[in-house]
C-alpha cells in the first residue's frame, strides 16, 4: 500500500457515514466514492479524485468506507469498487465503477 496516496486520500475527502450522508449531500452536486483501504484499484483512483476535486471547485467530493459503512453501500448497491456515483440534489444520476484515467470518470459522471 502507497502511505502517501493513503494519507492524502484521508486527508482532503471527508468521510460520509449513514448519520452525515443526506445532509452533506442533499443539496448541489457531489460526488461520492466508495472505496476501501485494501483495494488496489480503488488506491489507484485516489490522485484521479484529487484532480477531479481541484478542477471542480463547485462540486463537494466525499468518499465511503465500504467496510465501515456497509448499509451505505448496500442502499446504493455497491457490489464493485472503487463505484463513484454523481449526486444532484441527493438522488444519484451518474456512477462509474472500476479504475479510469480523469478524462472517463470526468465523462461517466458529467462533470
Amino acid at each position: 500500500m502507497s502511505t502517501a496516496i493513503v494519507v492524502w486520500y484521508n486527508a482532503v475527502m471527508e468521510n460520509l457515514n449513514l448519520e452525515n450522508f443526506e445532509e452533506k449531500t442533499a443539496n448541489g452536486v457531489a460526488v461520492v466514492d466508495f472505496w476501501a483501504s485494501w483495494c488496489g484499484p480503488c488506491r489507484m483512483l485516489a490522485p484521479v479524485m484529487e484532480e477531479l476535486e481541484k478542477k471542480h471547485p463547485e462540486v463537494a467530493f466525499y468518499k465511503v468506507n465500504v467496510d465501515e459503512e456497509s448499509d451505505l453501500a448496500a442502499a446504493f448497491g455497491v457490489q464493485s469498487i472503487p463505484a463513484v456515483f454523481r449526486l444532484d440534489g441527493g438522488k444519484a444520476v451518474a456512477r462509474h465503477v472500476g479504475y479510469a484515467d480523469i478524462a472517463t470518470v470526468e465523462r461517466a459522471l458529467g462533470l
